[in-house]
């Protein structure tokens, strides 16, 4: 026991992982009345989310579409605080561009999609398609809307919420879209493929393929083609470093490059009868240390903390339970700081190959191998905010989707990383190179780093090398996915992308809501109301 926890005589909290989720949900917790301690294994805060700089250059290293603002300004004014005190946004235009295959070699043909002005470049790919993308948007704008006030941020723990009015008048239309896929979906709408392809990538942001993914996933083009796309100057560490904010000064204390190794139980005593046998009583640290905690926080990968830091007979997924589990997409990053301007490039710019099916079997599929050639996905922010690079200069992150494994190997600097992973690396700056019409880009590039599965395996635990975390398939999305409480240990509770409700930034900071509707035994179906207290917040 520390000095601290001598003389601090509230409810103890420890949050394992310093992610977005482990830091909101010791902001919220701290909020909550606890005292919170915060433990990350490395020696810096945002996990996925974290930033790496190097020579001028400011690279995020995972998540960079800021979607769904509505999550982040409610998770903000459940701190006292708004989104629009703590960050600089600016909205983007085009909201991404597209570059598909080219049918012969040189620059690739080119798509522009703009928020609420998607019809015109449709109507140029297909046309007479305008009318029908207004009933996809309607159609997902209303699964978006009925997601976010029944599904999103409820814990199910009480199904009798399924049963509202709302909910059952919806169940004629919501039963088809969870029984197709959101390919055969768009297929059956649209019949030029490259519409087909706009409208069936946000399956890969939610770790899947548009094949495997339930149609009620069109619900995300509603949040990229009408609500739009946002961007934090400064990058995405400025989202982290606002989260912190909020942990900090509501007293959270954070200890990095410390490892926890096991979590502590008791027999319960006490309380109901029914209900788990043990109780959590703290965590065992890497340095021998110990810290007390009438509750638990797993905000990291699920799997290690359930396979690694609890005995298997109180382990809620077992190791067998994750061998019939998708684990998602692994992926290979490369940053590159390049010497002058690339136009031909948006902020967002996403290149597709013809065989789609072919790119996506071969990271899905029974014989997982990476993909050649590879769709992939672009982020240039420099060409919104000069800041994250040198004056005549562009930051570049880019991400090639591969299949979840560890032996593809991990990544380096200049080149240094395992062979496989170059490979990919040299093969998507070629492509680039070809596709957007960069010739030199290679011979531009002054900063190169790359990043692979065994990488994300190392640095994040992350389940078999995962880059986002288990897959939105059906037997994995909602109530199917992992709850966000141990049924074997009392005041152990989960949050991030491995749990309830999903991948992606808004879905943690959801996540993060859900721990305190746990400890409050709150099973209502919505969002947390906001307190009525609004401090003035301390400038970014």
């Amino acid at each position: 026991m520390t000095a601290r926890e001598s003389t601090d005589h509230r409810r103890r909290a420890v949050v394992i992982g310093a992610g977005i989720a482990g830091l909101a949900s010791a902001a919220l917790l701290a909020r909550e009345g606890y005292a919170v301690e915060v433990v990350e294994q490395q020696h810096h805060v945002g996990g996925r989310a974290a930033t790496w700089q190097q020579d001028g250059f400011t690279f995020d290293l995972g998540p960079s579409w800021y979607l769904m603002p509505e999550v982040f300004d409610h998770f903000f004014r459940m701190c006292g605080t708004t989104a629009e005190a703590e960050l600089d946004l600016e909205r983007l235009d085009p909201a991404y561009r597209v570059l598909f295959e080219p049918a012969v070699a040189g620059p690739a043909p080119r798509v522009d999609v703009r928020t609420g002005a998607a019809h015109e470049a449709f109507e140029a790919l297909e046309p007479g398609s305008s009318t029908r993308l207004d009933a996809h948007l309607t159609s997902a704008r209303e699964a978006y809307d009925l997601a976010v006030r029944h599904f999103l941020y409820s814990t199910f723990e009480r199904p009798t919420h399924l049963l509202d009015r709302e909910v059952l008048r919806h169940v004629p239309r919501l039963a088809p879209l969870l029984g197709t896929s959101l390919e055969r979906l768009v297929a059956r709408r649209f019949t030029d493929p490259r519409i087909r392809q706009i409208l069936g990538y946000p399956a890969v942001f939610l770790g899947t393929s548009p094949e495997r993914a339930p149609s009620l996933y069109h619900l995300m083009s509603h949040a990229d083609l009408e609500v739009g796309v946002l961007y934090p100057r400064g990058g995405f560490g400025s989202v982290i470093d606002a989260v912190l904010r909020c942990a900090t000064r509501a007293g959270v204390q954070v200890r990095t490059g410390t490892r926890v190794t096991r979590v502590l139980t008791a027999p319960r005593t006490g309380g109901p009868r029914r209900g788990p046998a043990e109780q959590v009583v703290g965590v065992e640290l890497d340095d021998g240390g110990r810290l007390s905690a009438d509750v638990v926080v797993g905000a990291g990968d699920l799997h290690d903390l359930e396979t690694r830091l609890l005995p298997e007979r109180l382990a809620t997924y077992p190791a067998p339970w994750w061998e019939r589990r998708d684990p998602g997409p692994g992926a290979v990053l490369v940053h590159l700081g390049v010497r002058g301007r690339v136009p031909q490039l948006a902020h967002h710019t996403m290149l597709f190959t013809r065989d789609w099916r072919t790119n996506f079997d071969a990271i899905f599929g029974d014989d997982r191998h990476v993909p050649d050639p590879a769709s992939m996905y672009v982020c240039t922010p420099s060409r919104t905010d000069p800041s994250v690079a040198p004056p005549e200069h562009e930051t570049m992150f880019v991400l090639v989707p591969v299949p979840a494994d560890p032996s593809i190997g991990a990544g380096g600097l200049a080149g240094s990383g395992d062979p496989a992973v170059e490979r990919v690396a040299d093969a998507a700056v070629a492509t680039i190179a070809q596709w957007a019409g960069v010739p030199d880009l290679a011979e531009r590039t002054v900063v190169r780093r790359t990043v692979g599965p065994a990488d994300f395996a190392r640095d994040l635990s992350a389940w078999r090398g995962g880059a986002l975390g288990p897959a939105h398939t059906l037997r994995q999305s909602a109530f199917f996915r992992g709850r966000n409480t141990s049924r074997h240990v009392a005041g152990l509770v989960y949050a991030g992308g491995s749990t309830i409700p999903g991948i992606g930034l808004p879905m943690c900071l959801i996540s993060a809501e859900l721990v305190v509707k746990r400890l409050r035994g709150d099973t209502s179906a919505g969002a947390l109301e906001e307190p009525a207290d609004r401090p003035e917040p301390v400038a970014p």
